[in-house]
């Protein structure tokens, strides 16, 4: 299956947050030609889990042009190193399905050495959904507090820039 990819589908749920960046849960995290990096909705999941997405209109890392694959490593990689110093996450879960929204997107999520329902692995993903039930609380302030400082560090030391050759 083609995908055609495009700056803007105005039938994307993706693509129309990003445009009106005021709609995103805790504001924008981070952002650049290429990259938006926000806190997944507030209240789901655990305090630190970001969306990272492209802000172009893509199905997926197939489909990226070569700026974006050519960012693709470098960009994650920092972004996850900064949100482990921010967060004191053991480690950081990165998912990409693009199922429900096929416009690219990658959940970035702290695994934190106590987790709620003591998830790892794929059970981390889980907490999403069990957050959404009203099954385990995730607390506000810690979503703020997180999410303010991953901002910060990010601004201080943000993700270096990839130029093509």
């Amino acid at each position: 299956m083609e995908f055609e990819a495009m700056m803007h589908d105005p039938n994307c749920a993706i693509c129309n947050a990003s445009m009106d960046t005021s709609s995103v849960p805790g504001g924008i995290v981070y952002e650049d030609d290429l990259w938006l990096v926000h806190h997944v909705m507030s209240g789901r999941g655990v305090p630190g889990w970001m969306m990272v997405q492209t802000r172009r209109h893509v199905a997926g890392i197939a489909f990226f042009n070569d700026a974006e694959a050519l960012s693709f490593g470098p960009t994650f990689r920092h972004l996850q190193k900064v949100l482990m110093e921010v967060t004191g996450a053991l480690r950081i879960y990165t998912a990409s399905m693009n199922e429900s929204v096929p416009h690219f997107h990658c959940h970035v999520v702290p695994r934190y050495e106590a987790m709620p329902k003591n998830a790892k692995g794929w059970e981390v993903f889980d907490l999403f959904r069990a957050s959404a039930a009203g099954e385990i609380d995730v607390d506000a302030d810690s979503v703020t507090r997180l999410t303010d400082r991953y901002r910060e560090a990010l601004k201080i030391d943000p993700p270096a820039k990839t130029v093509l050759a």
